[in-house]
């Protein structure tokens, strides 16, 4: 294994950042509407008082190629305001504009909380300093001459009831001072998770592994109460699946007072809303959910053989419940059915769901896409593409994407693109932008699948060029989720303030259940292909998600586990 080399881009002490310049999103935020506690730089946790820092000191830097720019550096946040105190350093790749936080925390005054499950904890501070630091891991071979070139990774030990949320990283072998880093009482804390890999490597000197993780709360989800610190997790001895020495902070606040009010959720939407751009050989366009229904969707029940009109606003559509299979909806056999396949872009609106995310600390907001027909799959056979009859087809597309936002100030941090049966989050660094800070999204032709920038793309072996191509590109047809959009659900905001439309409530299938059997279609495939490459690819089309088979009928937004839950990422 290779081991980790030093750079000397700077003195220790310096505001630096390897690699690119830090990214800053291409317009200035606006002035927010007044209200709650959202984007006052500050978030109330109940006894803690937390802020995002920004600005680092750059400590040391490593990586496993020899060039720099793929390396990772470490940094310690600076500028923490008068009264609040560091809970770790920072981790980044130097591959990508300089961009990430920490948070800085602080007691909040006579706001003692009674924990029953913690003995004595109202009588405990919220905050204390660690007991020690234990080394863990240095590119260090014990030589003076050589530790100014090197990194030392601290884990800090907290006294009893008190859990440490991050790692400490310095260029001397001396132990740390405990330099304003505090220690979190236990109750105040949630379980946090290693999330992605950020660095493994040895020394120069040492065969001893070092992996270096990103972290993110177990407890995720409009529910969860786990709130991220923007810390990494580091060891030489972890296995994965264990529990981390770490944790992340816990909102008590139930009343999530960082969350935005309405007339900042229009806000929002109006500044960032991405524009939504459909293939320009798309045939199988979005539509509103009304139109849909006033131009001849049925709603079928088991057992009977004749469909019934579905009202405009879906009143007369079964409410509550599960996907029993009891219900679905389908379209008429009539001559309105290939019009109505179509689409009808005139009418599209993203349809919006505003909610909590790590811990009230972001706001996510979902954006909904439907669309009357999903089209027939294209299978991408390494240097040949064919174009399916049927694999792919069902009634009823529901896609999304989500943007999430930072509630300390309001910024767009990332946007989700929801890719069939997952998806992936991505830094705004990443993104296309027009007309100031507003994105673009790419829905994929026929498939409706969103990324962030046209190509092709394939969902199955990238490796072997085998899979479901995914093809995305701008055209004149597009969707404009500034303007056209409808918020359809924002809980936190109590009850009245925002009416969900009565089709959300309908928790069964917006299209009927394909009896044809694909697996015809792909053996025909998979017979003409020459027998070197025909066990790849019957592998490759073993894990293809269901839904591309269109075996199943779609469920709307309420049913899917993102409604709740945490993307899935």
């Amino acid at each position: 294994m290779s081991g980790c080399k030093c750079f000397h881009w700077s003195r220790i002490g310096d505001l630096f950042q390897p690699g690119s310049e830090p990214f800053s999103l291409p317009a200035p935020l606006p002035e927010w509407p007044q209200g709650r506690g959202f984007a006052d730089r500050t978030i109330n946790l109940g006894e803690l008082e937390v802020c995002q820092i920004t600005k680092f000191e750059f400590i040391w830097a490593c990586n496993v190629s020899g060039d720099r720019r793929k390396g990772f550096s470490f940094y310690k946040p600076v500028g923490i305001p008068d009264g609040f105190f560091s809970l770790g350093h920072y981790c980044q790749s130097n591959e990508k504009p300089f961009r990430g936080f920490v948070l800085a925390a602080r007691e909040v005054p006579n706001s003692k909380l009674v924990n029953p499950s913690v003995p004595n904890s109202c009588q405990l501070p919220a905050l204390q300093d660690p007991l020690d630091f234990t080394l863990i891991w240095s590119s260090d071979d014990g030589s003076e001459e050589d530790f100014y070139d090197c990194g030392y990774f601290w884990s800090l030990q907290p006294p009893e009831g008190y859990r440490a949320v991050g790692f400490v990283v310095t260029s001397k072998p001396e132990k740390p001072m405990s330099e304003g880093i505090k220690c979190v009482r236990a109750d105040l804390t949630d379980e946090c998770e290693a999330h992605r890999l950020l660095v493994k490597t040895a020394s120069r000197f040492s065969q001893i592994p070092l992996e270096v993780w990103s972290t993110r709360p177990n407890n995720r989800g409009m529910l969860g109460k786990g709130v991220s610190t923007g810390t990494f997790f580091c060891s030489s001895i972890w296995s994965r699946g264990e529990e981390l020495e770490i944790s992340c902070l816990k909102n008590l606040d139930c009343n999530l007072n960082a969350m935005p009010n309405i007339d900042q959720i229009h806000a929002l939407i109006r500044h960032y809303g991405p524009r939504l751009y459909l293939h320009p050989e798309e045939a199988y366009f979005p539509s509103s959910v009304s139109w849909f229904f006033e131009n001849g969707a049925l709603l079928y029940k088991k057992g009977d053989s004749f469909g019934q009109p579905v009202d405009a606003r879906g009143d007369n559509l079964p409410a509550g419940g599960a996907n029993d299979g009891e219900y679905w909806i389908d379209l008429p056999s009539d001559s309105q059915r290939e019009s109505l396949k179509s689409g009808n872009l005139e009418s599209a609106k993203l349809y919006v769901h505003v909610k909590p995310a790590l811990g009230g600390t972001f706001t996510d907001i979902a954006m909904w896409v439907f669309c009357p027909f999903n089209g027939p799959g294209t299978l991408k056979l390494g240097l040949v593409s064919v174009a399916m009859t049927k694999i792919g087809e069902h009634v009823g597309d529901w896609e999304h994407f989500t943007l999430r936002i930072s509630n300390f100030t309001g910024e767009l941090w990332s946007i989700y693109f929801s890719q069939h049966s997952g998806g992936v989050w991505v830094d705004i660094c990443h993104l296309e932008f027009f007309e100031g800070n507003k994105a673009m999204v790419y829905s994929s032709k026929h498939g409706h699948a969103s990324f962030p920038h046209p190509g092709i793309f394939i969902q199955g072996s990238s490796r072997l060029g085998i899979g479901v191509r995914n093809d995305a590109a701008r055209s004149e047809f597009y969707v404009d989720s500034s303007k056209q959009y409808e918020i359809i659900a924002a809980e936190y905001l109590g009850d009245g303030v925002i009416s969900e439309p009565s089709w959300l409530q309908y928790m069964r299938e917006w299209g009927p259940t394909i009896v044809y059997n694909s697996r015809n279609e792909l053996d025909r495939l998979i017979n003409r292909l020459p027998l070197m490459v025909r066990n790849s690819v019957e592998n490759v089309f073993a894990k293809l998600p269901m839904e591309l088979s269109g075996e199943e009928g779609p469920t709307g937004p309420k049913e899917k586990n993102n409604w709740v839950g945490d993307e899935r990422w």
